[in-house]
């Protein structure tokens, strides 16, 4: 298989698993485990596989759950799955590109035998960027420029009763003399 884009792949294959309401967290984390053997395979277009190894992974308990959730995305075109029912080899699994790549679309089932000359397409939504933060208008714009001397006496407010802060006194007190 040509090269893949570890994270357009990914980004295609959640895309397609936001639209497909069959999909629950344990075929997702099924097929990121998958995911991950294949990156640890090179990308190469089929790898074996131990079961045993991808159940924990995957974080699936339940051999009767992995052998369901294994099936259905081989049913549903996320993997080609090919049981060795061997125990001493593993299962072929083959992954598809749902990146960016000529050759193969993102819903097979939209074409007649399940692969396209054309470039996958994924929605990107982004926010609507303005020209002008309307929040901190009030903000200077450069700080080096800005006057601090001065900044202390400027907020203090000024009383018009002499000494109304308790820790003065009119008078030096000498520290030496006992109370």
């Amino acid at each position: 298989m040509g090269e893949i884009n570890y994270i357009k792949h990914l980004n295609g294959v959640f895309g397609q698993f936001s639209k497909d309401s069959r999909l629950n967290p344990t075929h997702i984390s099924l097929y990121i485990a998958l995911f991950q053997f294949w990156n640890t395979n090179y990308f190469k277009s089929e790898f074996f596989i131990n079961r045993d190894e991808v159940m924990q992974c995957a974080k699936i308990g339940s051999k009767s759950t992995y052998h369901r959730c294994i099936k259905e995305l081989d049913h549903w075109s996320y993997i080609v799955y090919t049981p060795s029912h061997n125990p001493f080899k593993g299962s072929k699994i083959k992954m598809f590109d749902f990146g960016t790549s000529a050759g193969q679309a993102v819903d097979p089932s939209r074409t007649v035998i399940g692969t396209s000359s054309g470039q996958a397409v994924v929605p990107i939504n982004k926010h609507i960027q303005t020209l002008k933060n309307q929040k901190n208008n009030k903000k200077p714009r450069n700080f080096k420029k800005l006057d601090f001397d001065g900044l202390e006496n400027r907020n203090k407010q000024k009383t018009t009763v002499p000494y109304q802060d308790n820790l003065k006194t009119k008078k030096q007190k000498n520290y030496n003399e006992p109370l």
